[in-house]
């Protein structure tokens, strides 16, 4: 599969506190259209509730990071069930969200992060694509 597709949920969340939540929303709700119009108004009115959920947890004491991670897997899985659905439809979902991350500033768009570690005897490994707390 696709890396990105793979990571769609990731992505898609990840447009929803920036500026091109629109953008990404409306083009989520079209494929829907396309692909399960009984479903698409649903759809829309989900990601809003999501979209929310997100920018509330953001702005307590929390940061968000869990919320984020499980509106990211739920997401990930209804976007990969519409694309066993239609798997034509993989490339209008990799276009969209390309689309929205390119018209981020370049400070503000979602970036990649790929780790590698090896442990050997006791070591202890801790890695973090953004924040990270470690309490023994």
């Amino acid at each position: 599969m696709d890396p990105m597709l793979a990571s769609a949920g990731s992505a898609l969340v990840g447009l929803m506190v920036t500026e091109a939540w629109g953008q990404a929303r409306d083009g989520v709700v079209a494929l829907w259209r396309r692909l399960r119009p009984a479903d698409a108004d649903a759809v829309g009115r989900d990601l809003d509730a999501a979209r929310t959920e997100l920018v509330e947890a953001r702005e307590a004491d929390e940061g968000g990071d869990e919320t984020e991670r499980e509106l990211a897997g739920e997401w990930q899985r209804r976007l990969l069930r519409v694309l066993r659905e239609d798997p034509s439809a993989a490339a209008e979902l990799r276009r969209l969200l390309d689309e929205a991350h390119g018209t981020l500033p370049p400070e503000t768009a979602p970036r990649s992060v790929q780790l590698q570690a090896r442990a050997d005897g006791n070591a202890r490994i801790y890695q973090a694509g953004r924040d990270l707390r470690v309490q023994d």
